[in-house]
C-alpha cells in the first residue's frame, strides 16, 4: 500500500472526502444510512450497508455538528466566506431532517416506543435485535445538536420523550426485560433476565441518554430514577481484583476486554477522565486489543465483514480515532496523534474502511463507512482545536 508523506494534504482532503460522505449518506428523505452503495466509489464486492442504524446516525449528527460549528467559527474570525464547503456539499439541515425521519418513519417506533437493529431508508424494520444503547445514542445526538439553545430541542419532544420512556419501559430497576445486544451486535452475545446481566456500554449510553433528556424536557423522575440505577450498575461492572471495567455484568460475567468501554468517558462521560477505573481499564484495552498499533473491537474477534470468520478481524479505524479522541481528552497529545496518523498512514486514498488488516485481505470490506468518517471528524477537531501542527480548520 502506498503511504502518503504529505500528512497535511492528505488530512485536507480526507475531510473533503468526510463531507462527500457524510452528505452522501443523508437521503432526500431523511434517512442517513451507514454506507451509500449507490455510489461509485462504493466497492462492487462489499456487501450492502444501505440500511439505517440509529447508532451510527447519531455519531453522523455529531459529526456534521463539529463541521458545522468550526466553519462558522473561521466565517466569525474572517478567514472563510459563509460555509462555503459546507453548502456546497449540502450538509446543513441534515440532523434536524434525520431527526423528523426517525420521529415517523421506523416500523411500529410510534406504537412501542423502542427502537431495533437497522432499518430499510422507507423505515422498514431489517434487523430484530433490541439495542438500547442507540436510543441513549441518539438523545444525547439530539442535546448536542441543540447544547447551544436547548429551547431549540422542544421541537422535537414527542421524539425524546418516545425514545427516553422506551428504554424506562424496558428496564426493571437492574436490567432490561428485553434480551439486549450490544453495539457489536453479534447475535449469540446477548443479555439474559435470568442471569439479570447488562453491557456495560449499554447502560452508559441509555444513563447519558436520558441524563441529557433531563436537560431538555426538565422534570421527570423516571428518567433520572433509571438513569441512577444505571450508572450504580455500571459500578458494579468494575472489578477491583482484575482492575476493569466488564463488558458484561451480571450473575455471570464475560471479562473480554472490549474497545467499546471507551464509551464511559466520551461521548457519554459516566467515569470522569481522572477516575483511576477508566484509565486502568483503558490500559487493559491497549494491552489486548491494540496490535501493532490498531485498535480491535475485543478479544477472540473473528468478524472480518467479507471473509469466512476464520481468518480473524481487523482493526477498526474508528476505533483508532475513538482512542485518540479520549487520549485529546486526557491532554496527551501524542497518544492521540499515535492512534490518529495509524490509520492516516495506512490509507491508499481518502475513503476510511470499516477495518485494516495486515495481510492479503488489505482493502476488502466496507469502504467508505460513514461512521468512521464520523469518528474521524471529531477525533479531529478534538486534536486540531488547541494545536494547528497539520492544518488549520476550514
Amino acid at each position: 500500500m502506498s503511504r502518503c508523506k504529505n500528512t497535511k494534504s492528505k488530512i485536507e482532503k480526507i475531510i473533503e472526502a468526510s463531507k462527500l460522505v457524510l452528505n452522501d449518506v443523508a437521503l432526500p428523505n431523511g434517512a442517513i444510512v451507514a454506507a451509500n452503495t449507490d455510489h461509485e466509489y462504493y466497492p462492487r464486492t462489499a456487501k450492502d450497508y444501505r440500511f439505517v442504524w440509529p447508532r451510527d446516525a447519531a455519531y453522523i449528527c455529531v459529526a456534521l455538528d463539529y463541521l458545522e460549528n468550526a466553519n462558522e467559527r473561521e466565517y466569525e474570525r474572517g478567514k472563510i466566506p459563509p460555509n462555503p464547503s459546507l453548502l456546497k456539499r449540502g450538509i446543513e439541515g441534515i440532523q434536524e431532517r434525520y431527526f423528523d425521519w426517525l420521529n415517523e418513519r421506523p416500523e411500529d417506533f410510534k406504537k412501542e416506543g423502542l427502537l431495533f437493529q437497522h432499518y430499510s431508508t422507507n423505515g422498514r424494520k431489517q434487523g430484530h435485535q433490541f439495542q438500547p444503547d442507540q436510543m441513549g445514542t441518539t438523545l444525547w445526538a439530539i442535546w448536542h445538536h441543540f447544547q447551544g439553545n436547548l429551547s431549540g430541542a422542544y421541537k422535537y419532544e414527542a421524539l425524546i420523550r418516545r425514545l427516553s420512556d422506551g428504554i424506562c419501559s424496558q428496564w426493571k430497576g437492574a436490567y432490561f426485560f428485553k434480551n439486549t445486544s450490544d453495539l457489536w451486535e453479534e447475535g449469540k452475545r446477548r443479555t439474559s433476565t435470568k442471569i439479570e446481566n447488562n453491557f456495560t456500554y449499554t447502560l452508559a449510553a441509555c444513563a447519558s441518554g436520558l441524563e441529557k433528556a433531563l436537560l431538555m424536557l426538565p422534570g421527570n423522575e423516571n428518567w433520572g430514577k433509571a438513569a441512577g440505577e444505571m450508572r450504580r450498575k455500571i459500578d458494579e461492572a468494575y472489578c477491583k481484583e482484575d482492575k476493569y471495567f466488564y463488558r458484561c455484568h451480571g450473575k455471570i460475567d464475560d471479562k473480554n476486554i472490549d474497545a467499546s468501554l471507551l464509551g464511559l468517558v466520551w461521548p457519554f462521560g459516566i467515569i470522569p477522565l481522572n477516575d483511576i477505573r477508566i484509565k486502568n481499564t483503558v490500559k487493559k484495552i491497549e494491552e489486548k486489543v491494540v496490535v501493532n498499533g490498531g485498535v480491535r473491537r475485543f478479544e477472540m474477534d473473528y468478524y472480518d465483514g467479507e471473509g469466512t470468520g476464520q481468518e480473524g478481524a481487523g482493526a477498526w479505524p474508528l476505533l483508532n480515532f475513538w482512542m485518540s479522541i479520549y487520549w485529546s481528552a486526557a491532554g496527551n497529545k501524542k497518544k492521540a496523534k499515535k492512534y490518529f496518523d495509524w490509520v492516516i498512514d495506512r490509507m491508499d486514498d481518502e475513503f476510511i474502511p470499516e477495518q485494516i488488516y495486515d495481510d492479503f485481505r488489505d482493502g476488502q470490506g466496507i469502504k467508505p463507512l460513514a461512521w468512521g468518517h464520523a469518528m474521524f471528524i471529531i477525533a479531529y477537531y478534538n486534536f486540531y482545536k488547541s494545536t494547528t501542527r497539520f492544518v488549520s480548520f476550514k
